[in-house]
């Protein structure tokens, strides 16, 4: 057997196989056994008709072919185990000829990634604060939150709610009647008709008031067209905002006992959530300046797959389970469009996983199994749902949290590396530099 190698762009090689003619003829003669176990020719009983009878009456073609069929994909294994070929997808055939076989295989392998000096990017960590003025804002929704709406009996305001009765016409037909609805009095509220809620603010309980205002372009038939107005106000109310003590404290339930504990929890629960935001903000950074260091060549399928699970992801939330034709046809959208609208995605996500993984590699990041139960442990003191428990005790749980948490540790290894002190990235650097080493060796073993 004839085999060459060729290493094209993208992390594809292209073997070319011809097959050696005494294998070819062995195939051959396989085929000419197993079609004849299952194919009935008059006169013979199946499978005992001679050779040269199979061949007159399939055609020596059809038998070859058959033969080619057979042997093509135990040759392609046979050359990807010999020659150690690292495929990471199904390759791309074409058949040259059938007699002797020779095909063509583009094979997708692994993505080459080469990290710069990663250990001079230098990155700042900032410590969050938290003013005063986010503890006073959280602290008048909360209060706006707890008040009651009670009725007055005074113009109504900006923030009050009226209780109405609406009729509409058009040319003297009625096209709007809705009876004891509830409006809130406010600019922006979204009444349907631009101005509704200007000419109603001053009103009184039991006021009526008429109005012409035009309906808007998208108002079905009616739209852009002048409607006049009747509305009958039957209640103002207004909300009435507990006092600002320690007994909004008391009311809300979080077992808080003052207003200066509530503000503690409020700055507290600020300081978390900016905490968080700039964490991923820091990540994303560091990730991208990494990128940035790299030179990495992938094949196409990388993208393609992750296209193909960035749709399913986006079919599930947002498609509430529907076909992906039906889903398609709600977006207004081909299957080709989504896919190019989703390509840059895919794109970054590849390179970042691609990145983050071999940073990790250098790194010597590991996951430990005792992490992976402490991790299944925490989830399951979390939720108390048998399904979710039963399926947090499998196998591809475990792999799925694996990898998860081998992210998350590159990610706090990255952090760590880039905005730590010079003498704090010196101190490792010995230690790093032998493990990077190390993994260098182990590729070289296994090239």
């Amino acid at each position: 057997m004839k085999v060459t190698t060729e290493t094209i762009e993208k992390s594809q090689v292209v073997l070319n196989i011809e097959v050696d003619p005494e294998e070819m003829e062995r195939a051959v003669q396989q085929a000419y056994r197993r079609v004849g176990a299952r194919t009935t020719i008059p006169g013979f009983r199946k499978g005992k008709a001679p050779v040269a009878m199979l061949e007159r009456y399939l055609g020596k073609e059809a038998l070859v072919e058959e033969a080619a069929e057979h042997l093509l994909p135990e040759v392609y294994e046979r050359v990807i185990r010999e020659h150690e070929v690292p495929i990471i997808a199904q390759p791309q055939v074409e058949v040259i000829k059938v007699d002797p076989l020779a095909f063509k295989a583009t094979v997708p392998v692994r993505p080459t990634i080469e990290l710069g000096d990663y250990r001079t990017i230098k990155l700042e960590s900032k410590p969050v604060e938290v003013a005063d003025q986010e503890v006073s804002a959280t602290l008048e929704k909360l209060r706006s939150a707890q008040a009651p709406w009670e009725p007055v009996d005074r113009p109504a305001g900006t923030g009050d709610l009226l209780a109405i009765d609406v009729e509409g016409t058009i040319d003297g037909e009625k096209v709007i009647e809705e009876k004891d609805g509830w409006f809130p009095l406010a600019p922006d509220a979204r009444a349907g008709v631009p101005g509704f809620a200007e000419k109603l603010e001053g009103a009184v309980r039991d006021e009526v008031r008429e109005f012409t205002l035009t309906l808007p372009e998208e108002r079905s038939q009616y739209g852009g067209k002048e409607c006049s107005f009747r509305v009958t106000v039957k209640e103002v109310k207004e909300k009435r905002l507990p006092e600002l003590d320690d007994e909004l404290a008391k009311s809300l339930g979080l077992g808080l006992e003052t207003l200066d504990a509530l503000k503690e929890r409020i700055a507290g629960d600020i300081r978390v959530q900016k905490e968080r935001e700039a964490r991923s903000l820091l990540e994303e950074k560091a990730v991208s300046a990494l990128i940035d260091t790299a030179r990495l060549e992938y094949p196409d399928v990388l993208v393609e797959h992750e296209i193909e699970h960035l749709m399913e992801e986006q079919q599930r939330y947002f498609g509430q389970g529907q076909k992906l034709e039906n889903y398609l046809e709600a977006l207004k959208k081909t299957e080709e469009e989504l896919k190019n609208e989703l390509r840059p995605v895919a794109e970054r996500l590849v390179t970042r996983s691609l990145v983050l993984h071999k940073f990790a590699e250098l790194e010597g990041v590991e996951v430990e199994a005792s992490e992976i139960d402490s991790e299944i442990q925490r989830m399951l003191e979390h939720t108390e749902e048998d399904r979710l428990r039963s399926a947090l005790q499998t196998e591809q749980a475990r792999e799925s949290l694996r990898r998860s948490l081998y992210m998350k540790k590159a990610l706090d290894r990255l952090v760590e590396l880039t905005t730590a002190t010079d003498e704090e990235a010196g101190s490792g650097e010995v230690e790093a530099s032998s493990q990077s080493e190390e993994v260098v060796e182990n590729e070289n073993r296994t090239e």
